[in-house]
């Protein structure tokens, strides 16, 4: 069995933690070997997240390279354009089309980059939608983590009744609902 090397990417406060943990346990829940680990940079001031998950019969270190990842799942269009390097010839990337200007842009100091789904496509495969609008569709914005697992979760081999279960042994009570709903947004997407 191949191992499959996964990036998620985005922006502090996104999700990406709570995504990684629900994608390791529905990949546990397979019987798959799962590594993770969590890259922060400036993760509570709108900083980059990264967090590599490796996963096959046997891995021995959740550290993926350039050139290595067979998808990208990024939150944040510029966070997956910044990713792209680490993809390997023929991966996917699965993003949320949603701009969040880091602090250069804020300041003034730079320009927001344009085209950057149109710059991705000539080097990849890319899945864009519109996560946020989706997840407030679903009753919360900040359910685009869960949304973007759904649609990661549509282009794997893990049953559905699978990923459910990993969402609900990962998300609170009091939130499941939406988060289950957010799920199924992007499930639906591709």
């Amino acid at each position: 069995m191949k191992t499959t090397n996964i990036m998620i990417v985005g922006v502090g406060g996104q999700g990406t933690l709570l995504a990684s943990r629900i994608l390791g346990s529905a990949l546990i829940g397979e019987g798959y070997d799962v590594k993770l680990s969590e890259v922060h940079g400036m993760s509570q001031r709108g900083g980059s997240v990264v967090t590599y998950v490796k996963f096959g019969e046997k891995v021995y270190s959740p550290i993926i390279g350039k050139g290595e990842a067979d998808i990208i799942l990024a939150f944040e269009l510029l966070e997956a354009y910044r990713a792209l390097p680490y993809l390997r010839a023929g991966g996917k990337i699965l993003v949320n089309a949603q701009q969040i200007n880091p602090m250069p842009v804020v300041t003034g100091a730079a320009e927001y980059p344009q085209a950057i789904i149109d710059k991705m496509g000539a080097q990849a495969e890319v899945k864009a939608i519109n996560a946020l609008a989706l997840a407030k569709i679903a009753g919360n914005a900040k359910a685009v983590n869960v949304v973007l697992i759904g649609l990661l979760a549509k282009s794997t081999d893990i049953p559905y009744e699978k990923w459910v279960e990993a969402i609900k042994s990962t998300v609170p009570e009091k939130l499941l609902s939406v988060n289950l709903s957010a799920f199924d947004m992007g499930y639906n997407q591709l």
